[in-house]
Parts: structure tokens; C-alpha cells; sequence
């Protein structure tokens, strides 16, 4: 009898034994399985290499915009060993960055900007440093009249010289890239020198050129693998130059920066400059004290210097190629720009009656789609969205690109259609799914300049030429093909800028 009862226990044992085992197994798999769902899908990754070989680094927006097709507006690709969530569409990317901003609101520096940078600046920092930075410069953009009617004093300065430049050619067939880049530096650089530069001024040249190359390697293939796998650094040579052109750059900017230091005057502030000298005298907070130093300065000013170059003389070199390729549109916003405000200095307070004017800009800024990736951000908390966890830490790139042509939003999201912006009446109508700036915490700090800027220097030169493909070239002929880098910029081609009177 004890050992019936003893062999009993065993069974009993045994089977109890058994049971435990499948039970953890069995929450084992179920743990995984909602785990998995807990996490954004996203393709198959390989070893070391991740997703690469199912991207084209040439054009990787695209790429990850196809992917979000099959995968969903939030899913996960892993370039190299690097895990990015992308987020795409309108809907999705709004949502994440201005109903979370905080959640989604640090920067992700990858190695390369992190060597532009070491963590100072703007566009590349986080933390304090950053939220100061930012808010100083926020402060003293306005102050000096961002959006109002003392910046549109300079920048329709600045369009009676750029005419002037556009007039030297008489007609003839020429690439205006560059002189409109002159132009929109000079902007930003009163701002921020309280001075413009002559066109030919050498140094301020070579400022232009250094930025326009850097901002264009800094998105090619070579330097996104180095993104992807910092080790690859001692064998990059693109780098090398980049990091060449951003040191000189940077002696540049300290210099002009050590001029106004010397020439500072308590009676006349000039600019941003002026004000972070200012600031420091004057300051008695030693915890915002401490990042007020020479390293943030020099990198906020090359910042703004740059993005407030690059992105703006893009478009406006965009909407030029567009008017010529599509005169019958060039043809109704002279129309309106005759009917509307004739011969006169078109003002920024003309824009509200020009609706078409209005549109085809806001388009022009739709299809260039000048920052395809935006800048990834990054999670700073562990985040639950669209019923996906997101670890704190994790890369979050806002696929601008998913953004400016979602189907969903766009009646003819891949073709140049300023009645995307218009009503039934002509009248201009906002559209939620216009995130050029991007959004959120991160959105572009000089977007109210950049906006006046756009519609100035459009008007004006729309206003004096009409602008056509060279004798010889129909306007079928004329290359829409972007130019990739970090951002999309024309390619370069010639266009004759014909006085109207």
C-alpha cells in the first residue's frame, strides 16, 4: 500500500513537474508573442547589416515611405545595427511630434553632427543647453522684428540687389543658385551681424560654398554608412572634407564674431551677437550663465547661418524652375500680381489678395520637399503610441516626405498643383498635411522669416522677369530631378530671366 501510494506521489510529482514546464513555456510564447505585437512591425533584419540591403541610401525617404506602405504609418527598420522607428503620414507624424511633443522632443545626434557640434548649438544639442539656447535665440529673432515689418525692410533691401543681379544677364541664359543664396544669407546674416556682404565679397563666398557643400555630403551615402557604423570613420574621406569645410567655417565665423566683440557698444545692438555678449554682462543666474560661452555661439550663429541659407535659397530656386516649366501657371500669378498690385513695391501685407501667389509658393515648398527625413528625434521616456512601445532612447525619424505626398491628404500628391491650396472660390485654404518646418518642439525656429522671405523674393522676381527654359530647350526638357543630400536642391540648370518692363 505505501508504495502504491508512494508511486502515486511520484506521478503526481512528475506530471506536476511536467505541467509547471509547459505552463512557463507556454508564457514564454505568449510573453513573446505580445511583446512582438507591443513593438512597431517592420521588415526582417539581418545580422549587422539590418534592413540595408532592402533600402536605397540615394534616396532613403523614398525607400522608407514604400516600406510604410506594407508596414504601417509606425514600424521599425534597422540601418546597421541602428534601430529607427519611422513615423509616416500626415496624421501620424502630427500627432506624434505636437500632440507629444515632450515625449518625442530630443534630438538624435548621430556621429556625424555630433562632430559639427560636440553637443553646442541648436540643431544638434539636447538638455539644458539646447532649451536655452533655443529660447535666447527665439527671443532675439523676434526682437529683432522676425516676421515684421523691420525684417521686411531688409529682405526688400535685398531684393533691389538681387534684381540688379538678375538684370546683368539681360535675358540670357544663366544659373541663378548662387546669387539667390547671396541673397538669402545677407538676411539672416543682418540679423545676425546687424550686416549685409556685397556678392562678391570673398570670405563671405566661401561661407556660402563651404555650407552648400557640407549640407549636400553630409546626406550621401558614405556618410549615412558612417551614421549607421561610426567605426567606419578613420576610412571616410567625404568626411574629412566636410570636417575641413565646418573648421573653416567656423574661423570664419569666430572671426566676424571677434570683430563686433571688439567694436561692442552698450548704446547700439547690432544683432544677435551683440545680445549674447549682452546677455552675459548682464546676467546674474550662474546656472544660465554657464551656457552662455564662445562654443554655443559659434554654433548657434553657424546654425541659423546655415539653415537659414540652404532650405530658403532652395525653394526660391525651385519655384524659379517651376514657373519655366509650367509657364501657363507662371502665367496666371503674373496675372494676379499685375491685377492685384501693378507696378508698385509688393509689401508682405499683399498677400492676403493674392491667393494663387500664395498657393503656388505653398506648393513649391510641398514638392521640393527640401528635408525629406526631417532631423531624427529621439524618445526621452519610454512612450506607448498607436498601441506600440518605444523605449526611452530609441531614434524617431518623422518621414517628412510621407508627409508632403500622402495620398490621403494630396488630390495629386507626386505632380506641381497650386490648387492643392485653393477652394472651390480661389480663395487660400491651410492644409493640416503642410509640415515643411516640420513640428512640435523641434519645428523650424526662423519658419515666420523664412515665410516672409519666400513670398518676397517670389514676388519681386515674378513681379520684373518672366522666367523660361533657354533658347534651344522646351520646358518638357527641363530636369525636375532633385540634386540628394542631406537636403533636395535643384539641379543645376540655366534659366533666362526676361524683363517684363
Amino acid at each position: 500500500m505505501f508504495e502504491e501510494l508512494l508511486q502515486d506521489a511520484v506521478s503526481l510529482s512528475l506530471l506536476g513537474a511536467l505541467a509547471g514546464v509547459l505552463a512557463v513555456h507556454l508564457y514564454s510564447i505568449l510573453s513573446f508573442r505580445s511583446k512582438a505585437k507591443l513593438e512597431p512591425p517592420g521588415p526582417r533584419s539581418l545580422p549587422l547589416v539590418g534592413n540595408l540591403l532592402q533600402v536605397d541610401l540615394k534616396r532613403l525617404d523614398e525607400s522608407l515611405f514604400s516600406l510604410s506602405q506594407t508596414y504601417g504609418p509606425v514600424f521599425t527598420v534597422h540601418l546597421g545595427p541602428k534601430k529607427v522607428v519611422v513615423l509616416a503620414g500626415s496624421k501620424t507624424v502630427r500627432e506624434a511630434l505636437i500632440n507629444h511633443p515632450d515625449e518625442f522632443g530630443e534630438r538624435d545626434i548621430n556621429p556625424l553632427f555630433y562632430d559639427f557640434n560636440e553637443g553646442h548649438g541648436i540643431i544638434f544639442a539636447n538638455g539644458d543647453s539646447w532649451k536655452e539656447m533655443r529660447s535666447f535665440t527665439l527671443t532675439t529673432l523676434r526682437d529683432f522684428g522676425m516676421g515684421k515689418k523691420l525684417s521686411e525692410e531688409k529682405i526688400i533691401e535685398e531684393c533691389h540687389f538681387l534684381i540688379k543681379e538678375f538684370e546683368q544677364h539681360k535675358g540670357e541664359p544663366f544659373n541663378s543658385a548662387t546669387v539667390v543664396s547671396y541673397a538669402a544669407s545677407n538676411i539672416i546674416s543682418a540679423i545676425m551681424f546687424g550686416k549685409r556682404f556685397e556678392y562678391d565679397d570673398k570670405v563671405f563666398q566661401e561661407i556660402i560654398q563651404t555650407n552648400v557643400d557640407t549640407i549636400y555630403l553630409s546626406g550621401t551615402a558614405p556618410m549615412l554608412m558612417y551614421s549607421f557604423f561610426p567605426w567606419l570613420r578613420p576610412f571616410l574621406k567625404t568626411r574629412k572634407v566636410i570636417m575641413h569645410n565646418v573648421e573653416t567655417t567656423k574661423q570664419h565665423i569666430r572671426n566676424l564674431i571677434a570683430e563686433l566683440k571688439e567694436t561692442l557698444s552698450p548704446h547700439v545692438c547690432r544683432g544677435l551677437v551683440d545680445v549674447f555678449f549682452t546677455r552675459i554682462e548682464n546676467m546674474e543666474n550662474e546656472n544660465q550663465k554657464q551656457h552662455y560661452h564662445d562654443d554655443n555661439l559659434v554654433n548657434s550663429v553657424i546654425n541659423l547661418f546655415g539653415a537659414g541659407t540652404d532650405t530658403t535659397s532652395d525653394t526660391i530656386s525651385w519655384s524659379l524652375l517651376f514657373m519655366a516649366k509650367y509657364p501657363q501657371i507662371q502665367d496666371k500669378v503674373q496675372e494676379e500680381l499685375s491685377r492685384v498690385v501693378g507696378l508698385r513695391q509688393v509689401q508682405t501685407e499683399d498677400r492676403k489678395n493674392l491667393p494663387f501667389v500664395n498657393a503656388v509658393i505653398h506648393e513649391t515648398q510641398r514638392l521640393a520637399n527640401i528635408v525629406p527625413m526631417s532631423i531624427m528625434h529621439q524618445t526621452n521616456q519610454d512612450v506607448t503610441f498607436h498601441g506600440y512601445n518605444i523605449q526611452k532612447g530609441t531614434a524617431v525619424m518623422p518621414l517628412l516626405t510621407s508627409v508632403l505626398r500622402d495620398e490621403s491628404e494630396w488630390e495629386t500628391p507626386n505632380a506641381f498643383n497650386p490648387w492643392h491650396f485653393l477652394d472651390g472660390e480661389g480663395n487660400f485654404v491651410k492644409r493640416d498635411a503642410f509640415l515643411p518646418f516640420s513640428a512640435g518642439r523641434r519645428v523650424c525656429l526662423g519658419e515666420g522669416l523664412a515665410r516672409m522671405e519666400l513670398f518676397l523674393f517670389f514676388t519681386f522676381l515674378l513681379q520684373r522677369f518672366r522666367f523660361t527654359p533657354p533658347p534651344g530647350i522646351s520646358e518638357d526638357e527641363l530636369d525636375l530631378r532633385p540634386v540628394v543630400g542631406f537636403t533636395l536642391h535643384p539641379t543645376p540648370q540655366r534659366l533666362c530671366a526676361i524683363r517684363r518692363y
